[in-house]
């Protein structure tokens, strides 16, 4: 296996978790903009499926079914786990989980065992029909009884990551972009670029989005708030519906050969009602700006033209970051 390979198997999150637990509901939600309500009608998986997507790094997600045994002489678990970045295991926080937290702990035992670097990650799943305290409950039970277990086999200090999620809201979204982020090896250049971008422009946060499934891939070093995370997604929603609407217009050359025009950069500006600007620019390889910018008493065109002279700059430093990474994997 050369550097090349090597790099971009690692890029690769397997997706693990008992039957009715929720994880292809998940991948069709992010991957295939599946509306929530319409997989309650998906069928139990009975064999493994990948899912690919492209932004500054080729990441594949797999789902496992739930009956599969990993253990079994059959199966080449150990070049399975050694071959992933990140380990996702859902657990169904409506359903009895006891069982879910004893699997999640021999399969961290196994994993860490044979790949010491690799990421776990658990989603307590399914919380939108859970009240506030009952969440809280939930997640310190599922951490404390997953440390205990993690403790028995002598594993206290195995880092483990959990989110609180649902389909129904930008929750998995933003477990899902956290758990990406971990497997990006630029992600501390983006941060930092982000943050200058911020500095000489009036931009309050900045998101670099993946188009397509709405994870982001990076932000600024200032906390994210989740609702500015969620009207930035749904701009995102908005201005892809826009640009759909609108074909690329087309003429004919002198031979009589339909010429297509130059593909239209996906771009848009609006303002909100309480003064803020919404701005959004496409960058490279399906990846698109999302910045909040508040004038405080600026006029919208010269933050806007402070705004795109920073942003073209930002561009190019991603196109090098996109080009050095190609070079050097």
């Amino acid at each position: 296996m050369n550097g090349s390979d090597k790099d971009e198997s690692k890029a690769m999150i397997l997706l693990l978790g008992l039957r009715r637990g929720g994880k292809s509901s998940i991948c069709k939600v992010l991957f295939h903009n599946m509306q929530p309500l319409d997989t309650l009608y998906l069928e139990s998986t009975s064999n493994p499926t990948m899912e690919h997507f492209s932004t500054l790094i080729d990441l594949a997600v797999m789902e496992l079914p739930g009956q599969l045994n990993y253990f079994e002489p059959s199966y080449d678990s150990e070049r399975l786990f050694k071959s992933v970045g990140g380990l996702v295991y859902v657990i169904d926080s409506q359903d009895e989980y006891m069982n879910a937290i004893t699997n999640l702990a021999m399969i961290i035992e196994y994993a860490y065992k044979v790949n010491p670097t690799i990421n776990i990650e658990v989603l307590i799943h399914k919380v939108d029909g859970l009240s506030e305290d009952f969440k809280i409950d939930a997640q310190r039970d599922i951490m404390q009884r997953t440390g205990e277990e993690l403790l028995e086999l002598g594993l206290d200090g195995v880092q483990v990551s959990f989110y609180l999620t649902s389909i129904f809201d930008h929750s998995i979204y933003e477990a899902f972009s956290r758990i990406v982020q971990k497997l990006i090896p630029e992600l501390s250049f983006l941060e930092n670029m982000l943050d200058n971008l911020i500095q000489h422009s009036k931009i309050e946060k900045a998101f670099l989005f993946d188009i397509n499934s709405k994870i982001y891939v990076s932000t600024d070093s200032s906390p994210v708030d989740i609702q500015m995370y969620e009207v930035c997604a749904e701009f995102v929603d908005v201005t892809i519906d826009l640009f759909d609407l609108y074909k690329s217009s087309q003429h004919t050359d002198k031979d009589g050969k339909v010429v297509q025009a130059r593909p239209r950069e996906l771009k848009n500006v609006s303002e909100l009602g309480n003064g803020v600007i919404l701005y959004l620019r496409q960058m490279i390889r399906g990846l698109a700006l999302v910045a909040v910018i508040r004038p405080n008493g600026a006029d919208m065109e010269s933050c806007l033209t402070v705004a795109d002279y920073n942003v073209d700059i930002f561009k190019k430093g991603l196109e090098e970051i996109w080009s050095n990474s190609r070079i050097t994997s």
